[in-house]
């Protein structure tokens, strides 16, 4: 007899691995969620944040083919602090503050250890971004993955007040760009990191190429209390040539220009661009470079900003200024 286990899903086993799971999920941050009604959805009471006229921020993305990298690694736990990282810091953009993270799951076969590490991960990521694990979706789908490979993505919705939403509108000639470093890669570019590196080489970069991406959301949120930050870039798909360019979009007459030699590249980023004997600018139209995200703010707060990241263990430079 042909049964749904033997088509490969184990209902059961997801289940009591879910079991496992829950009292993990549960420690992220609560503020706003409503109890689990038993349901395949979240609940998240919006007026628990006393906003008078908030704004909702969503943002959704993955992890792309870093994935590989940590399948033939076998270390897990990392690509799901990415998976929130790469959604919160979009959300963070804008000045908003996280709320919830939802995430989906999709593996050929139930594996607990791995998806153990990756659901850690998530947890740990919510908690450096003070937002909830709401909810998420685990999935087998034999026949799409093959045993030991497996996908994530997420999803993040945050909120901030109209008046002080972050639009870039605020953007002016004179404004200076302040880099926030990177942790290395963070979670873009590996299509091409996997094809300049063996797999020996891979794996003896490991700690490096599977450093988390770095969450930004609670230092760049206090500095905002007291600083005016008028545009922020999370730099990401595109590499640092083409985010930084985003913080002056929103003004037609003004340009974000990036001081040569102004920040610390990691070693990661030269080893990459000589094992592919690539161009400057395939480097800095594909990775971040040593900047994960980037600030536009009046030139007399740069200091201010620099010694708050500074004292949240993030370095940070003036690496470029808006310009007519």
């Amino acid at each position: 007899m042909i049964t749904y286990r033997k088509a490969g899903v184990n209902v059961e086993g997801t289940d009591r691995w879910l079991a496992r799971m829950r009292p993990l999920i549960r420690s992220t941050p609560r503020r706003g969620v409503l109890p689990d009604r038993g349901q395949f959805a979240g609940l998240f009471r919006l007026a628990d944040l006393k906003l008078r006229d908030p704004i909702l921020v969503s943002s959704t993305d993955g992890v792309g083919t870093k994935l590989k990298v940590a399948q033939l690694i076998g270390r897990h736990e990392g690509i799901g602090i990415d998976c929130v990282a790469m959604n919160v810091n979009d959300v963070l953009v804008y000045g908003a503050t996280p709320l919830f993270f939802l995430d989906y799951i999709a593996i050929g076969r139930l594996q607990p250890r791995i998806m153990s590490q990756v659901v850690k991960g998530l947890v740990a990521g919510c908690r450096q971004s003070g937002c909830a694990l709401l909810g998420g979706e685990t999935a087998e789908m034999p026949g799409v993955y093959r045993d030991g490979e497996y996908d994530v993505a997420g999803f993040c919705v945050g909120a901030v007040e109209r008046r002080k939403l972050i639009d870039g509108s605020g953007v002016r000639a004179g404004d200076v760009i302040v880099g926030l470093a990177s942790s290395g890669v963070h979670a873009n570019g590996f299509s091409l990191v996997r094809k300049v590196f063996t797999a020996a080489e891979l794996k003896r970069r490991a700690e490096t190429l599977l450093a988390p991406t770095t969450i930004y959301v609670k230092p760049v949120l206090a500095a905002r209390r007291t600083i005016s930050i008028h545009a922020i870039a999370h730099i990401t798909g595109g590499g640092l040539a083409r985010r930084i360019p985003s913080l002056a979009a929103r003004q037609p007459s003004l340009r974000a220009e990036l001081f040569d030699g102004a920040w610390r590249v990691p070693p990661v980023f030269q080893a990459i661009q000589d094992a592919g004997a690539l161009s400057l600018n395939d480097m800095m139209g594909t990775f971040n470079m040593g900047i994960g995200m980037a600030l536009a703010c009046p030139a007399d707060q740069a200091g201010p900003v620099i010694r708050l990241m500074d004292q949240a263990g993030i370095e940070a430079w003036i690496i470029g200024g808006i310009r007519r």
